[in-house]
């Protein structure tokens, strides 16, 4: 049997990078997976690659199953609309992960924060931590119902080092700092709370900006450390199939240390260390 089998899972942000990767391991392990995020087939934001709809299908393809949802989590209603309709339709959820982070619309700007726009920070705050915040206050009274449940957020960290660009730091740690707290509060319902940092990795957007595809990244030196979606999906299956993952609870943990730790590696086979400033 798979080991996620009859669990039920939410990716928020999952119509490329980290969300679709995790959504998908999530799915070829066994758990049933509500996909959300604003790119819908046929209305693509910023026309991007990627939607919830070709998430549900490489799930499907996967011998998972999938359920794309539209949903723009910085609309508290649309937020609040995705677990009832969970609720509804399940009547449970196991497994949250807190993968939505809208600050790529404008990208992280280099420079000193005064020169910085605020609305770098706006767009971070808004469509990151708080939407990541507010998929927990809707969500956390339905995972309260089960004798355990998980929830993780994708965030960055390397040993408390600085980012070096000061709203990507600070919200980022804010992410960090919110894993932390809801561990404490939610220690009693036996629900585990991480962070898990993946490394560089090469999604669809990284691979557009390099004019690269996978049949041929490694011909660029700078993509030659990067890693797969996939690899921090794989270790977010890992944690959620821990029985003991409660011990774990309140920490900020990288994908390659654990690779290491539960033995596996990325989709080509290769252990990625993990990602260092």
């Amino acid at each position: 049997m798979k080991p996620l089998t009859g669990k039920i899972a939410l990716v928020t942000g999952g119509s490329r990078g980290a969300g679709r990767g995790i959504a998908v391991e999530l799915g070829k392990a066994g758990a049933t997976v509500y996909v959300t995020g604003r790119s819908v087939r046929g209305n693509s934001t910023n026309q991007w690659p990627g939607t919830i709809d070709d998430t549900v299908s490489q799930i499907e393809a996967s011998g998972g199953k999938g359920i794309a949802v539209r949903c723009d989590h910085t609309n508290d209603l649309e937020t609040e609309s995705v677990i009832e309709q969970i609720r509804k339709e399940q009547g449970r959820l196991d497994i949250l992960i807190n993968n939505v982070w809208g600050a790529h619309d404008l990208g992280v700007e280099a420079g000193p924060v005064w020169e910085l726009p605020l609305k770098n920070w706006d767009t971070m705050f808004t469509a990151g931590v708080r939407a990541q915040l507010a998929t927990n206050y809707f969500a956390i009274p339905l995972l309260r119902e089960n004798k355990q449940a998980l929830i993780i957020h994708t965030t960055f960290w390397d040993h408390d080092k600085y980012t070096g660009q000061f709203y990507y730091d600070l919200a980022k740690n804010a992410l960090n700092r919110m894993a932390y707290g809801l561990s404490i509060e939610l220690k009693q319902d036996n629900i585990a709370v991480l962070a898990v940092s993946p490394g560089f990795m090469r999604t669809e957007l990284v691979l557009k900006f390099h004019e690269a595809d996978e049949e041929h990244w490694y011909d660029f030196d700078e993509l030659r450390k990067t890693e797969t979606p996939f690899y921090v999906g794989r270790a977010i299956v890992a944690l959620a199939g821990d029985p003991n993952v409660m011990e774990k609870s309140g920490q900020v943990l990288r994908a390659g240390d654990l690779a290491k730790e539960y033995h596996f590696t990325d989709i080509d086979g290769r252990y990625i260390p993990p990602f260092t400033i």
